[in-house]
């Protein structure tokens, strides 16, 4: 009976020391384990403030505008036109009125040499004066793009109404406006057009809030 007694006893003890290691085991690796779960929501954390963050503050772009000769020749429609840039939110940097020669012209839009509608798109842009503008502000290409509508004036009448060449524009090669299609095209034609103007230095600038401010639209060089 002793012996018996003896041997339960030490199973009893060989047990509860096992209990105990294992618990401890146990209660390590979920230590772990937590931990790595609260390094992970961290950092999925600090992503998501950088991402938001980086949505939060869109790219200041430069772009050149033109109003072409055909919308030029009407007062009333360039100073309703220009309100309308105004109130969407982009902002004028610059702007300079353009009596282009055939040189000018084909340098300009020296890309679609050779296209049916080359010699048409430079008889127009020669007619008389262009209003050229350097527009700014958040995503700004894109914005004037969506401003202006589709190239094709005529389709835009029905598929875009309401935007600048369906309503002021006379045709598809007249289509009243022009607009860059890239930050490559935005710094080429701003360069050409205002004599080589380092945009990428005035972005720079504006961004790092060296530039005067606008305030009530006093810096605008239009004066509306």
């Amino acid at each position: 009976m002793t012996s018996i007694a003896s041997s339960s006893s030490r199973l009893v003890r060989s047990i509860a020391s096992s209990s105990s290691s294992s618990c401890f085991y146990l209660g390590a690796s979920s230590t772990s384990t937590i931990s790595k779960t609260q390094d992970t929501t961290s950092q999925t954390r600090h992503l998501s403030t950088r991402t938001h963050q980086a949505e939060a503050k869109p790219e200041l772009q430069l772009t050149l505008a033109l109003i072409k000769p055909s919308v030029c020749a009407y007062q009333p429609d360039v100073s309703a036109i220009l309100k309308e840039i105004k109130q969407s939110g982009l902002n004028v940097a610059r702007t300079r009125r353009l009596f282009w020669t055939s040189t000018d012209a084909h340098a300009f839009y020296a890309e679609h040499r050779g296209r049916f509608y080359y010699d048409r798109l430079i008889l127009g842009m020669i007619s008389g004066p262009s209003l050229a503008l350097a527009l700014y502000g958040p995503n700004a290409i894109s914005h004037w793009r969506t401003l202006l509508g589709p190239t094709k004036a005529y389709k835009s009448k029905y598929s875009h109404p309401h935007c600048l060449r369906a309503r002021y524009g006379l045709g598809d090669t007249r289509n009243g406006f022009h607009g860059s299609d890239s930050p490559e095209s935005a710094k080429r034609e701003l360069g050409l057009v205002f004599d080589g103007w380092d945009t990428e230095w005035w972005r720079l600038q504006r961004e790092q809030e060296k530039l005067p401010s606008d305030q009530d639209g006093k810096l605008n060089p239009l004066g509306f």
